[in-house]
């Protein structure tokens, strides 16, 4: 039996030392030593893998028996430490990055991120942001990577911006931004989605990213008399700046910017204190055509970048499911 081989016994006691020399730095919320002791743990199944499914299961059970009540050890856990060792290929990568981030986090992506490079990205980027669980979550099933890491964003913040704010400023954008929790409905205003993106701030927050504050909706500003009204404005924590965005309930149009850099400038004049980096401007479209985008653009000398905004809209062979508000109504009645 398995259980009796020698090799195997000598396998089992070399992860009980392991799991000991770790045990107390992980009571104490080591994260990294807990990580590298999972990857190590990992590395040494994958060794003995021609052993078959019943070394993962046995190995639970004698881990179980060497340390009652220590959580982890599970041949289901098992198994995912030897996953991760067998597709985070780069140790040294593990053991700099990974190793930041709580095994929950990392089981995450072996269940949701099958290419490396997406995978890297994510660790990179939950050690900058410190990313709970639940927001790594969100940000793989909206494909913040291909939104925010590879897509072809449209601004001029290199040419109008200074380092580091300028590489910063591209970072924060994505294209698109996805407002799922918006419902959509025919005939909407934009002010109806200015509503509705203030009403549910924070997951308005969660999507343009960390470091945002939110100052104002309509905000005010009089300029030599006249009255002028921004759709929303923010402050940037992480790009010591204000930012202001104007959102169109239609396709891009090359004025559309023209206003934009209106209010940049007014901001500038009204509200930038001393300390404060030059205002940044993002114009939120239904839709655009790239190449308009970037003509509209090059004459234009304020910071500021064009995106697209999706809204959550339920699949149409659903819609005529959902009973209207007329009918809710007369049931409730």
């Amino acid at each position: 039996m398995l259980l009796n081989d020698n090799e195997y016994i000598a396998v089992v006691e070399e992860i009980k030392n392991r799991i000991q020399s770790a045990k107390y730095k992980a009571s104490v919320a080591v994260n990294s030593e807990l990580i590298l002791l999972y990857y190590n743990i990992g590395k040494t199944i994958n060794e003995h893998k021609v052993w078959g499914n019943k070394f993962i299961d046995n190995l639970s059970k004698d881990i179980a028996l060497a340390y009652p009540g220590v959580k982890g050890y599970s041949a289901r856990n098992l198994k995912y430490m030897a996953k991760f060792a067998a597709e985070f290929t780069d140790a040294q990568f593990v053991q700099q990055a990974v190793a930041q981030i709580p095994w929950g986090h990392i089981v995450v992506l072996l269940d949701s991120v099958p290419i490396d490079e997406q995978r890297r990205w994510y660790v990179l980027n939950t050690i900058e942001h410190g990313c709970s669980r639940n927001v790594l979550v969100h940000q793989i099933e909206s494909n913040l990577y291909e939104r925010q890491a590879i897509s072809e964003k449209v601004s001029n913040f290199e040419s109008h911006l200074p380092a580091p704010q300028s590489e910063l400023a591209v970072q924060t954008m994505k294209d698109p931004y996805v407002f799922d929790f918006v419902p959509f409905k025919k005939d909407m205003e934009e002010r109806d989605i200015e509503n509705a993106l203030v009403k549910d701030i924070t997951a308005f927050l969660l999507e343009l990213g960390t470091g945002f504050a939110f100052l104002g909706h309509q905000y005010h500003l009089n300029v030599g008399g006249d009255d002028f009204y921004i759709d929303l404005l923010f402050y940037n924590i992480n790009l010591r700046c204000y930012v202001v965005i104007e959102l169109k309930n239609e396709k891009f149009k090359p004025e559309h910017a023209g206003q934009l850099s209106f209010y940049i400038s007014a901001v500038d004049g009204e509200l930038k204190k001393e300390g404060d980096n030059p205002t940044i401007g993002l114009l939120l479209c239904k839709s655009k055509n790239n190449l308009v985008a970037e003509y509209a653009l090059r004459d234009v000398n304020k910071p500021m970048g064009i995106s697209g905004y999706h809204l959550s809209e339920l699949p149409e062979e659903y819609k005529d499911l959902l009973p209207s508000i007329e009918d809710i109504q007369k049931r409730i009645k």
